[in-house]
């Protein structure tokens, strides 16, 4: 499917960080420059989009005219209005490109409607959560398809995030995209946080600023390439830190006793209902 992805007319609506992302992984990989086009409102980022080699524009219409695959990445609160008026502009295309959106919280239905053209028709759509590491070809996707999406087309869209993504997990209803952002989406902010504390508790205990950011940092980064690059689940590489009455099994008893499980629980919650909440106001603005 990366052949059929070399042959494609991309559309990106939005040039922010995530739409810079998948451009770049993409031409890394050799797809033509000329065959992805940018609608970009800023003229700075147009300008950023546009040193990159990519074609530019500040329409959206005429970035789409010929595309057969469009991501949608623009802000939530601007989506329905962008949808609406690539909707209206399309009423003599026969076929209509596939819409892989990345805004976050906007449904399948919202997308559906508000991407219906005066006949009737509407375009395939693929929902995609990414997360921040795709700006380092690190992310990790979650994806979900409307029912009349075909297979070569799931096939496509995976193509797409490979280029920044190590993880892209289709997932079987819809609802779990919520999940996903909760989870991945919204999860290396979690991970700085960790790491922010871990700074600040070295700080407290006698450390400089500069060897506990050191310190803590490679940490984190030892740590999740392990992960990665290890055959044992989690937990296995967690007890093969743990010695009994050591000073891990100290640290891991004192989380413990202050609830660390319910904490996450409860963050990768907040997180899945806020997502949940914002698909649901925008679909009735």
């Amino acid at each position: 499917m990366a052949s059929q992805l070399q042959k494609s007319k991309l559309c990106f609506i939005g040039g922010g960080n995530m739409a810079g992302a998948i451009i770049g992984g993409l031409t890394a990989k050799g797809i033509d420059k000329q065959n992805i086009c940018v609608s970009e409102p800023w003229d700075v980022n147009r300008e950023k989009m546009k040193a990159t080699g990519v074609r530019t524009t500040a329409s959206n219409v005429e970035a789409s005219q010929d595309a057969n695959l469009l991501v949608l990445a623009v802000k939530p609160q601007v989506t329905k209005g962008v949808c609406q008026e690539l909707a209206s502009a399309w009423a003599e295309r026969s076929s209509l490109p596939l819409i892989v959106s990345i805004a976050a919280g906007i449904t399948l239905e919202s997308l559906k409607e508000w991407f219906k053209l005066a006949d009737g028709r509407t375009p395939h759509i693929i929902r995609v959560m990414p997360n921040t590491p795709a700006l380092l070809g690190e992310g990790a996707s979650g994806l979900f398809a409307s029912a009349d999406v075909s297979q070569d087309e799931k096939d496509l869209t995976a193509a797409l995030l490979g280029s920044v993504s190590k993880v892209a997990e289709w997932v079987d209803r819809e609802e779990l995209i919520d999940v996903v952002t909760g989870l991945s989406g919204s999860g290396p902010a979690y991970f700085f946080a960790m790491v922010e504390h871990l700074i600040e508790s070295g700080l407290s205990l006698g450390l400089t600023r500069e060897q506990a950011t050191r310190l803590a940092k490679q940490t984190c980064y030892g740590a999740g390439k392990m992960l990665v690059e290890s055959s044992d689940e989690p937990a296995q590489l967690r007890i093969n830190v743990t010695s009994p009455k050591g000073t891990t099994e100290a640290a891991l008893k004192s989380f413990e006793a202050s609830g660390f499980k319910g904490i996450v629980d409860k963050a990768v919650k907040a997180a899945t209902d806020r997502g949940k909440e914002l698909g649901e106001t925008l679909a009735k603005s």
